[in-house]
């Protein structure tokens, strides 16, 4: 007796190692076929070519089923006048990564340990200057974590029975424009930390980690900054710079020299020009000394220089 033939329709496609990127426009739902840590690279600038990101140059309703979309449904999604290709370029790049358990939980670990590490490199511990291992600022943020939100409430709680209490006893400040000003900024809710996400960028949530750190001082933490001083000749200042490493690490931006070197430095102290050359101190984060130092290496010719005057980090933790 002959096998039995199991019939499959025509339209049905079979991919393997594939990430969906999904965005819903209207009221339908679109997919198209990725590889896998491709889009990432690709919305990172790290990959440009797109026959290396999609799997299939197409846009689908449903890629598992094979269910192609058709023109009527993408020209009422996406107007009169579409272009295929480009409907697929704007599902890549607004589009909803869908990954697995396993692939979610591996992507959720790396930006836990990059967020870690950026923290660690920017808080110090006020009076000893001392760095914290990522371990010390792990526990700290999970302490907060384990309070949720309510860090903040509270917080709101306690500053609004103490307005109440100066109200019943009749204390005033001496400007009262002052004390209602310090009053709203009291008022609102401080900074909150609930864990990492993959939804947003290491470097957002390392800021927003550390704002709740600062704020809620579970251990004690300031922000580190270094003194330098730096110099260059007066003629570079004006030359515009067509790409040069930005102060937070972004895309590339133009710009003369003068204003790359100010976009590292966080606060300006003294500002001058003697001679044929200009000077400036000021306040840098740590993790912008080494871009400052590239910037300066490979943009001034040897013309600028940075010299560290203080710096905030001087001890690493036992």
């Amino acid at each position: 007796m002959p096998a039995a033939q199991i019939n499959q329709p025509s339209n049905q496609i079979r991919l393997t190692n594939v990430s969906l990127v999904r965005l819903k426009k209207g009221k339908k739902r679109f997919e198209i076929a990725c590889y896998k840590n491709t889009v990432q690279a690709y919305r990172a600038g790290h990959e440009t070519d797109l026959d290396n990101v999609l799997q299939i140059p197409n846009v689908f309703l449903n890629v598992s089923k094979g269910q192609v979309a058709p023109n009527a449904e993408i020209e009422k999604a996406f107007g009169k006048g579409f272009k295929r290709d480009e409907v697929v370029m704007e599902i890549l790049q607004k589009g909803e990564l869908q990954v697995g358990e396993k692939e979610r939980a591996q992507e959720l670990e790396r930006v836990h340990r990059e967020v870690l590490e950026i923290v660690a490199g920017r808080l110090v511990e006020p009076k000893t200057k001392r760095v914290y291992t990522t371990g010390m600022i792990e526990k700290a943020l999970e302490q907060l974590q384990s309070q949720g939100g309510h860090a903040g409430r509270h917080a709101g709680k306690d500053e609004g029975k103490s307005r109440e209490q100066s109200a019943n006893t009749g204390s005033s400040t001496p400007n009262g424009d002052a004390g209602e000003t310090e009053a709203k900024e009291a008022a609102k809710p401080k900074p909150i930390w609930t864990g990492v996400t993959t939804t947003k960028s290491a470097k957002s949530q390392a800021l927003d980690a550390m704002r709740a750190l600062i704020s809620h001082q579970p251990i004690p933490v300031a922000r580190a900054r270094m003194r330098l001083r730096i110099t260059c000749a007066t003629a570079m200042l004006k030359q515009a710079v067509k790409s040069a490493p930005s102060a937070d690490g972004d895309a590339p931006a133009t710009g003369t020299v003068k204003d790359k070197i100010l976009s590292f430095v966080e606060q300006i102290e003294t500002q001058d020009v003697g001679g044929e050359e200009w000077e400036c101190i000021g306040f840098v984060e740590p993790g912008n000394y080494k871009l400052l130092g590239e910037f300066l290496d490979g943009q001034t010719k040897g013309r600028a220089r940075a010299e560290v005057l203080d710096t905030a980090v001087t001890h690493e933790a036992d």
